[in-house]
């Protein structure tokens, strides 16, 4: 422990160019500050600062030292407060955003029965399917689908999706139904925000060009097209699980579907994640899990 002794010391002297005000800032004498900085010189062979009746301030040597020791002080703070939380509930404020279909139906429920739970929290819910930022925005938590991209963020994966393409019976009995991918050319693909559908061929991914007289950026309006035998769609399970179950929809291509993807929760890099995030990210990957 002997390299720890002046620490302290030397970091609130730099900080407050005074040694004096170190020793109340520490409360403890002038003397002792002044005592533990001339012994880590002595120990570093090295002028930690300039003193003048007037002032104190940090040489080149000190500068750099400082830098170092603020980190570790930091870093020691850090791993009390992480020990603290453990021991803490949820409070303050929560703001979290999640894309609009699958927010509202999956994540808004389990955020409710959440915050139930831990009356002390305050949650701004913000459903978009923009790609927010999470700093600029102050955001704790982003729900996210599908590929990552942002690789400055911490994630972790709370769930998968999957895919399917499916088209009702009365479709099927007038249109036919596509046995390769290259049949899909000659059916009516009802259009979301991509003009492109992703499928496994041979082991690796491929997209593949679709076209059709409906595009429509909503899961819900192509699920209700699809419904009513306009076309075939590409739909995530959450959208369209309960129609196949009820044979309202049939799923095609089935050996071409797309591995599952991530349901991630994503949150900025820190050196640990306060209780109100740990637990909510702990919350919904368990429940997100029970749900599959």
């Amino acid at each position: 422990m002997l390299s720890w002794e002046g620490v302290s010391e030397f970091v609130a002297v730099a900080e407050v160019e005074s040694f004096t005000s170190a020793a109340k800032k520490l409360g403890i004498s002038t003397a002792q500050v002044s005592r533990q900085i001339s012994a880590l010189e002595n120990r570093l062979s090295t002028k930690l600062f300039y003193r003048t009746t007037r002032k104190v301030s940090t040489t080149e040597a000190g500068l750099i030292y400082y830098q170092h020791c603020r980190q570790i002080i930091d870093a020691l703070d850090d791993a009390e407060r992480a020990i603290n939380n453990l021991q803490s509930s949820p409070q303050g404020k929560l703001k979290i955003t999640a894309p609009t279909i699958y927010g509202s139906s999956k994540i808004a429920p389990l955020l409710n029965n959440f915050i139930a739970n831990y009356p002390d929290l305050t949650v701004d819910f913000e459903l978009t399917n923009q790609m927010l930022d999470l700093v600029d925005g102050g955001f704790d938590v982003a729900i996210r689908l599908g590929k990552l991209e942002d690789s400055s963020m911490m994630a972790r994966r709370l769930a998968n999706r999957r895919l399917y393409v499916c088209a009702s019976k009365d479709y099927i009995s007038i249109h036919g139904m596509p046995n390769s991918l290259s049949e899909l050319e000659q059916h009516n693909c009802l259009k979301g925000t991509l003009d492109y559908w992703r499928f496994q061929e041979n082991g690796a991914e491929r997209d593949i060009k679709i076209s059709g007289n409906i595009r429509c950026n909503s899961g819900d309006a192509l699920l209700d097209a699809a419904l009513k035998g306009l076309g075939i769609v590409q739909l995530p399970d959450y959208y369209v699980t309960d129609a196949i179950h009820s044979g309202e929809l049939v799923p095609l291509l089935t050996n071409h579907q797309q591995c599952d993807e991530g349901v991630w929760a994503i949150y900025p890099h820190n050196r640990h994640l306060s209780p109100k995030v740990r637990m909510l990210v702990d919350y919904l990957s368990t429940e997100l899990s029970k749900a599959k």
